[in-house]
């Protein structure tokens, strides 16, 4: 049996995070892997996002809190009330990353098994 390529396990990040523009909550923070991991995370996240209605509806609230917190961050001044809720939105958007790396977590298991 093929194992296709979105299932191999990838390797510890033994890098520091890259952060192509730090003040965007929107750029996803990308580890130092070599191209080839870094597709194979992006091909099992695709494979997620069409198969699994779970992960679909956590990476769509994720952009959505992604995209609020642009706009906050856009804003030259925050009031103590966007401030509030901007730490709220970063609060939300980790939680769901979380349950998101969970759900490809528990799906590479399975693969494995």
């Amino acid at each position: 049996m093929v194992t296709p390529s979105f299932i191999q396990p990838t390797r510890l990040p033994t890098e520091p995070v890259l952060r192509t523009n730090p003040d965007s909550a929107r750029q996803p923070q990308l580890e130092e892997l070599p191209n080839m991991e870094r597709n194979v995370q992006d091909e099992l996240r695709a494979h997620l996002m069409s198969t699994n209605e779970e992960y679909h509806r956590l990476a769509t609230q994720h952009s959505e809190y992604a995209n609020k917190l642009d706009a906050l961050e856009s804003l030259p001044h925050l009031t103590e009330t966007e401030q509030l809720e901007e730490t709220r939105l970063k609060k939300m958007k980790l939680r769901l990353k979380d349950q998101m790396e969970a759900i490809v977590s528990q799906y590479r298991s399975q693969q494995v098994a």
